[in-house]
């Protein structure tokens, strides 16, 4: 997580906890970008996206809380199982949160959030021989 002076000690501890539960839980990478966007912000996540070390696989939050923005970004394999729809909703309460001046409640709801809904599907069907 990069967040600069945004969070206290315990709220980084906080958000680092939940990235760790969220990636034990889903099997996926998940990444919080706090800070300013050089130019556009989803130009800023796509960018920072890419840059991880396994983006199919990865999901990456960037808030500019300048600009007021957040941004999710997913990987192609995420997207198998979380759709545009789902981010969407997702990151409606993150902006509930941002708006009401609580930055950490709303990444850490929103990371939860993510978290369940990138568990990759599981086959209930097994083949017989």
């Amino acid at each position: 997580m990069s967040g600069g002076d945004a969070f206290s000690h315990f709220e980084r501890h906080e958000i680092d906890k939940a990235i760790r539960d969220a990636e034990r839980g889903s099997g996926r990478n998940f990444y919080v970008h706090v800070g300013q966007s050089a130019g556009d912000s989803r130009r800023t996540a796509l960018a920072l996206h890419g840059s991880v070390a396994e983006p199919a696989n990865s999901i990456l939050i960037h808030v500019d809380p300048t600009e007021r923005t957040l941004e999710i970004v997913t990987g192609s394999r995420v997207r198998e199982t979380v759709d545009d729809r789902h981010v969407a909703l997702a990151g409606l309460s993150m902006q509930t949160a941002f708006e009401a001046g609580d930055l950490t409640r709303g990444l850490l709801a929103l990371i939860q959030q993510l978290a369940q809904l990138a568990r990759p599907v599981r086959s209930l069907h097994t083949e017989t021989p």
